[in-house]
């Protein structure tokens, strides 16, 4: 039986990803499902680079602005709501286009991962949320060394559901997510760039574009209607200014620590993606 064929547009923050997948929906008669953790949340515009009406050029997106940012959205309700999308968009004739830098998203969509779908535990996300980073990744070491390696001290958010998972399971992470034949014929492609350097370059030219667009205000409005919520002050972009209007750095520190942290952000994601054979990254 042939599987539905299924473009992923995959690669790291400022790499050209929306506009591949725009020029390929033109020429592919395609639609386009966002594959980002932070364009899903309303009100993450700017600093999550969502792309505007006039960058979609008429092509439908999905999976954008479906959440408020109060919602945990996770990999496996981003799952149950891009299947059916995709089902609609092959049924109607056309071709679905993933398209995005959320690692996690990709794999459990259109490779080989199962993930676990273990509903949320408030009491005990509380209590690990509330815990230092430093003692929840010393007990992700010891319980689940494997996962350990592939996750970042630094990504808290991802370190809570793992041990949220393991905790539930009483089971190390890597074993709770086994592994399934790919429901869709992939055909993978990454925006091409020259070297690392030219990524960050785009990354910092990205930055200063976003604070002519208006950042800091931005960050003011969603201050004042969300508070300082997990997912708004966790955000790169946000969490930045946030210091600078506390006072505690000035704004070109803020630019500079945004550019420096996206950078890091986008050595995580090339990091990830070069684990697809198919991806071609080479810079």
């Amino acid at each position: 039986m042939t599987k539905p064929h299924v473009i992923a547009v995959a690669g790291p923050t400022a790499s050209g990803k929306t506009a591949l997948a725009v020029k390929l929906a033109h020429e592919r008669n395609g639609e386009i499902i966002s594959a980002d953790s932070r364009l899903v949340y309303k009100g993450f515009n700017i600093a999550a680079a969502k792309p505007t009406k006039e960058e979609m050029e008429g092509i439908p997106h999905y999976l954008i602005d479906i959440a408020e940012p109060e919602v945990d959205y996770s990999a496996g309700d981003f799952y149950r709501d891009a299947k059916p999308v995709i089902e609609d968009i092959i049924n109607r004739g056309k071709t679905p286009i993933v398209c995005g830098g959320t690692g996690l998203y990709f794999r459990i969509l259109l490779e080989d991962f199962d993930l676990p779908l273990i509903p949320p535990n408030p009491e005990l996300r509380l209590e690990l949320e509330n815990t230092p980073v430093e003692i929840l990744y010393a007990e992700l070491k010891s319980k689940d060394p494997i996962t350990a390696e592939k996750v970042h001290i630094n990504n808290k958010v991802r370190i809570v559901r793992v041990l949220e998972i393991i905790r539930t399971l009483d089971k190390p992470f890597y074993q709770a997510a086994g592994k399934k034949d790919s429901e869709y014929d992939v055909e993978w492609i990454s925006p091409q760039i020259n070297s690392r350097e030219e990524l960050y370059d785009r990354i910092n030219r990205r930055v200063d574009k976003m604070i002519e667009l208006g950042l800091i205000e931005e960050t003011r409005n969603l201050l004042k209607k969300h508070g300082r919520i997990k997912n708004f002050v966790n955000t790169i972009g946000y969490c930045e200014i946030l210091q600078y209007l506390d006072g505690r750095i000035s704004l070109d520190e803020a630019i500079d620590k945004i550019k420096q942290n996206t950078r890091r952000y986008a050595k995580r994601q090339l990091t990830w993606f070069r684990r697809n054979p198919e991806l071609n990254m080479d810079y």
